[in-house]
């Protein structure tokens, strides 16, 4: 690492910094609405998104700063084991699109702004609603702690904030600043902000993964090379290597895919989604969304770039950016390190945003003020969306920075309880309410539990998420293991509450709101007494 500050790759990052500041204080002016004092129109942009706009932004959202440093240091640690992000974020495409559309129109047609909000309308339940709500916003906490994370990773490479031995504030000072600007565009644009600095933002990575998938190989003689060094690297340590050993192989498999499952379960996720304008704008985005797949097993090689160039560093979130500093020219590693940090800021403003929206419907006006009107729940979104990133903040600041990933799958531990609810609730109601509640219960004290006793060499607890299988002896991913036994709970009790006849919730959708689409908006579909309350 440098010793000094990299005056000319902070120059351009700071540029970017600044455009990218600008962008966010103007959007407020972008598509601007006769009232903008509501949560459709500062936490959805007023749902007016179209296709391009909401590819970026659900791009800006899902591939973050835990993409470009997190990903590639997974590799550069522990080797091929890695890549299962590479496979989760394939499977989850066709996976979406069988629900996203559902979620739309149901949303669009009732008024939905959060996931909670559909599953109090579906179930007739405020306390699933609440367990959803601060499900989410637990899950989504550690998520923007690691934005924060990966702009600190840029500017530590690039020597800014001082060495260990700096006055904490003077170190700390340009991480607050970031937070600072991210906080006031955020309180000012809602979320038009990201989704207008979105397009900076994949831009810049595209660019940065192009040019590095093509110029470092060439530094450093070629792909054989980089994956020899990568496997010498591997066999001394004993971790495996450019291929899963058989050990790690139900490891690898179950990540893959209880992370598919988990991933657009997050509140972040779904309020891009519904920013759209049209149940057609989510299925042409599940169709077009995958071109970010191709860029993440791009983006993934870098960690075996960065064992082949040499790169040793401690906390294994700093490779990729020292990679940059290393191997490009200044100006370019200055291009690189915006990347990552407007990878960050565009999430981290998204993330807080959907978790102020789930405090403020879902728990504000559940059940402390049921009578706001549209302009105090935007106020109070507002004020805790502050208050998330506060938060957050003070996680990155007073915690070891090498744990936040593995809070963050811990967060993904969580999200993924809310699948049956989520999920099951768009395609049926054959769940009871209160069986639904359990199987959240035991999904998540399950998965909390087993993590906390998953130890690393760094952390005596929450070390990593995986744990071995019950009744297969295999080692696995714990969310996953926890999501099976919730839907088994969810199942059992619903049969046994049916028996009993326990007292179900009045559903408020009905199966033609499943599949309106923009235009139908206000139109209701009636339906005789029999069929309200079936399965669809």
């Amino acid at each position: 690492m440098n010793d000094g500050v990299n005056g000319v790759a902070l120059a351009v990052f700071i540029f970017f910094f600044v455009a990218v500041t600008a962008m966010g204080f103007l959007a407020a002016r972008w598509r601007r609405a006769a009232d903008e004092q509501s949560l459709d129109e500062w936490g959805l942009g007023g749902r007016s998104f179209g296709t391009w706009v909401t590819w970026f932004l659900l791009g800006g959202d899902l591939y973050t700063a835990y993409t470009f440093v997190a990903v590639p240091a997974a590799i550069y640690a522990a080797g091929a084991a890695g890549f299962f992000a590479v496979p989760y974020t394939i499977l989850v495409y066709p996976l979406i699109f069988t629900f996203l559309p559902r979620l739309w129109s149901v949303s669009h047609k009732h008024g939905y702004v959060t996931t909670s909000d559909f599953v109090r309308g579906r179930f007739g339940s405020k306390g699933l609603s609440l367990a959803v709500a601060v499900t989410g916003i637990l899950a989504t906490m550690p998520y923007i702690a690691l934005q924060l994370v990966g702009i600190q990773a840029v500017l530590d490479v690039m020597g800014v904030g001082g060495g260990e031995d700096t006055n904490w504030f003077v170190k700390d000072l340009p991480l607050l600043i970031a937070f600072g600007v991210l906080a006031a565009y955020t309180y000012s644009s809602g979320l038009r902000a990201p989704a207008l600095i979105a397009f900076v933002k994949d831009t810049l990575i595209y660019i940065v993964i192009a040019v590095a998938i093509i110029y470092i190989p060439i530094k450093l003689g070629g792909f054989d090379d980089i994956f020899a060094s990568a496997s010498d690297k591997f066999a001394a340590s004993g971790k495996g290597g450019v291929v899963p050993d058989a050990g790690g192989q139900w490891t690898y498999a179950t990540l893959a895919l209880g992370s598919a499952l988990a991933l657009f379960m997050y509140p972040h996720s779904i309020t891009a989604t519904l920013s759209s304008r049209s149940r057609e704008v989510i299925r042409r985005n599940t169709t077009i969304l995958p071109l970010y797949s191709l860029m993440l097993g791009l983006l993934a090689l870098l960690g075996f770039m960065a064992i082949a160039a040499g790169v040793k560093v401690d906390n294994g979130q700093l490779a990729i950016p020292q990679l940059f500093e290393n191997m490009f020219p200044d100006w370019f590693a200055g291009v690189a390190f915006a990347a990552i940090g407007i990878g960050a800021l565009v999430p981290a403003a998204i993330m807080s945003i959907a978790a102020a929206n789930l405090f403020t419907r879902n728990i504000y006006k559940d059940f402390i003020k049921p009578d706001a009107t549209p302009q105090q729940e935007t106020k109070v979104s507002k004020l805790v969306s502050l208050l998330v990133k506060v938060g957050a903040l003070i996680f990155v600041l007073g915690m070891d920075k090498t744990v936040a990933i593995n809070f963050q799958l811990l967060g993904g531990i969580w999200i993924l309880q809310t699948f049956p609810a989520l999920v099951g609730g768009l395609f049926t109601r054959w769940f009871h309410r209160w069986a639904l509640l359990g199987g959240w219960a035991v999904g998540m004290v399950y998965g909390t539990v087993a993590a906390y006793g998953v130890a690393s060499p760094t952390q005596a607890h929450f070390g990593g998420s995986s744990d071995e299988i019950p009744g297969i002896g295999e080692i696995g991913y714990i969310g996953l293991t926890a999501f099976v036994l919730n839907v088994l709970v969810t199942v059992v009790l619903t049969f046994v509450l049916r028996a009993v006849k326990a007292p179900d919730g009045i559903d408020e959708t009905k199966p033609g709101d499943y599949t309106a689409d923009a235009g139908d908006a206000g139109v209701q579909v009636e339906l005789p007494p029999a069929t309200a309350g079936s399965s669809h």
